[in-house]
């Protein structure tokens, strides 16, 4: 378990639906440029799912150049080609061509298809991500309720998009610690998730962990453990008792008890996470250390000062080898360290 509050998660994107006119709208001519047009950009968007932009980019362009001459310009397929480059210009960071591209797109399917459309949902959720990306966050949240208001008012609330909409959401507010915003729409996605996959699948596990973090944060601890336990058992049952995955849920099951006063409790469960760590990674990994760090500010906590230097200078001593002594982590498990020392000086000499 990384002991920060929050990780790193990768951001969820939407894909247009690509919609086009009927082919018996098209002269001859249109038709052989509307099949020529369609092969560029399957080999673009091929292109682009390897990760080789130069291409991609290179054929997208192409496309819209052909739209540019033809009657497709301003068609859904030429905005469906727009986003894709955007998404592109994204990918590799170029972040003011991506808005400039995303925004265009969105004109396009608002002016065709009406502002309530699903498919102009989609694009705004792609513009939110990119706000996101770029800490530009009350524009991305404005965009990502925008988003999902026009899904709520449709007859598809619960399909997949509506699930990637959600944990963006979720995902900037838990970034801004606005947990109690973040509950509802937790609640709402692991409602979706239990119906449309299983009570058991790992996806109800980790919503189930998220929610336990948002009560946990708030204070919330009866509401935050029981969450927090049905999670464990089902990456239990998942996995198996040794598996990582169980580790994330012991550490969080640990940390909630540890705030609970309930250190007999957490100081186990720190334990087995740790052992479950060293089984699998070996004695000098990453989260061998973070699991020693977390299990150090327990005995800390509980006046065990030689415990608790054992356990930080083994973990401090993993990082130095392993991300150096510049690395942030490694700054704050030193911090611990030295307020631990402080802290046993002042008892001493209080004696």
């Amino acid at each position: 378990m990384n002991k920060r509050k929050h990780s790193i998660r990768a951001v969820l994107v939407i894909f247009t639906i690509i919609m086009s006119f009927p082919i018996s709208t098209y002269s001859d001519s249109k038709k052989q440029n509307a099949t020529s047009v369609s092969r560029l950009k399957n080999m673009a968007e091929m292109y682009l799912s390897k990760g080789k932009y130069k291409e991609a980019e290179s054929l997208f362009k192409k496309c819209l150049e052909i739209y540019e001459k033809s009657s497709a310009k301003n068609h859904l397929d030429e905005a469906s080609t727009i986003n894709n480059l955007a998404f592109l210009y994204e990918t590799q960071k170029k972040y003011k061509k991506a808005e400039s591209l995303y925004k265009k797109s969105l004109e396009i399917k608002e002016k065709v298809l009406g502002k309530n459309h699903l498919n102009v949902a989609a694009t705004l959720n792609n513009l939110a991500n990119l706000y996101k990306n770029q800490k530009k966050i009350k524009e991305a949240e404005t965009l990502y309720k925008r988003s999902l208001g026009i899904y709520d008012k449709s007859k598809e609330k619960n399909n997949q998009n509506v699930e990637s909409i959600l944990n963006n959401l979720i995902m900037l507010y838990d970034s801004q610690k606005k947990y109690k915003d973040a509950v509802p729409l937790c609640k709402r996605i692991l409602d979706i998730y239990e119906k449309k996959l299983d009570k058991n699948h790992p996806y109800v596990a980790t919503t189930l962990n998220n929610l336990a973090r948002f009560y946990k944060y708030q204070g919330k601890y009866k509401e935050a453990e029981p969450l927090c336990m049905r999670s464990l058992e089902i990456k239990e049952k998942v996995f198996g008792k040794n598996h990582i995955k169980v580790a994330t849920s012991i550490n969080n099951l640990a940390d909630l008890y540890k705030y609970q006063n309930k250190y007999e409790k957490s100081g186990l469960l720190y334990q087995r996470s740790l052992e479950i760590y060293e089984k699998a990674f070996g004695k000098n990994h990453i989260y061998v250390a973070n699991a020693l760090n977390n299990l150090a500010g327990l005995y800390f906590l509980l006046d065990k000062y030689e415990e608790a230097k054992t356990l930080y200078k083994r973990s401090m001593g993993i990082y130095e080898k392993t991300l150096g002594k510049d690395h942030p982590d490694y700054k704050t498990i030193k911090d611990n360290y030295s307020q631990m020392l402080l802290q046993k000086i002042k008892k001493n000499e209080s004696k």
